[in-house]
């Protein structure tokens, strides 16, 4: 092996820095921000009905899975599916942006900036909702999932919606951390893409912490089926939350990517 072909050989196994992960990530969340309104949100709606096959996959092993306690580990797999497909489909996914979006303004903070980041987490986020709506109605009342389905996605909606908003604030935190950890691993990730996105969303339902988009499904799946009324979901559920994902993602994760990086980017 000649030098020139050495050094590439050392070069592609090398891992990347953290200098090098944030500007990917960063430049990854320019072009998000630079994106048409329209497309982030017919984006945003695919990501809002395509997470629910992380709530489907969940209730149908649930519902064939014997009464044994392993069956929870093996049932929580099945919330793996939806974001498989919505991560590694590169759909907008309103989590995902509480970190891509905020590291270029961390970078170059400017008015700008903060308003497009707004404009886009509002799109986004409502984009995901209307998905998630759209595919409860559908799964309540098409009569396309059993009926013993249904039940299991009943259950697993109760479950989520049913804690106190506290309890729901602080279990999105860890989700948000996770998600972020996702998003930041993606760009060393290469082959093992599809096993970090496995693995990690796994943990998110096996810790029983709570996710804005995916329970957004599950707080639907109740509000078309009359089992929970608006002012519990929203106030109850969803903004707590949505706060403690966003505190997770940017709050916690995001800072601490830019100050591990932040001497290094100044020069």
């Amino acid at each position: 092996m000649n030098k020139d072909n050495n050094e590439q050989a050392i070069e592609e196994a090398s891992k990347l820095d953290a200098k090098t992960v944030y500007e990917v990530i960063c430049r990854d969340g320019e072009e998000e921000l630079e994106r048409p309104v329209g497309s982030l949100f017919w984006s945003g709606v695919s990501a809002g009905i395509v997470i629910s096959f992380s709530v489907l996959g969940e209730a149908i092993l649930r519902s064939f899975l014997p009464d044994e306690p392993y069956s929870y580990l093996i049932e929580n797999l099945g919330y793996s599916l939806g974001f498989v497909v919505v991560i590694i489909g590169r759909m907008q996914l309103f989590t995902e942006n509480t970190i891509t979006t905020v590291l270029p303004f961390l970078q170059q903070p400017s008015w700008f900036i903060l308003r497009r980041i707004g404009v886009l987490w509002g799109v986004v986020l409502f984009a995901n909702v209307v998905g998630a709506f759209v595919i409860a109605a559908f799964y309540a009342h098409s009569g396309a999932v059993s009926g013993e389905i249904l039940n299991s996605i009943e259950e697993l909606s109760h479950h989520a919606t049913g804690m106190p908003a506290a309890e729901s604030f602080v279990r999105g935190i860890p989700a948000g951390i996770l998600v972020a950890s996702i998003v930041w691993m993606l760009p060393e990730a290469k082959s093992s893409s599809l096993s970090i996105v496995v693995l990690f969303t796994w943990l998110i339902a096996a810790g029983d912490f709570t996710h804005i988009v995916a329970g957004s499904v599950e707080m639907a799946f109740l509000m078309v089926t009359g089992d929970l009324e608006v002012g519990r979901a929203i106030f109850g559920f969803f903004l707590p939350v949505l706060a403690g994902n966003v505190i997770g993602g940017t709050a916690i994760f995001a800072f601490l990517a830019w100050g591990q990086v932040r001497r290094e980017m100044s020069h």
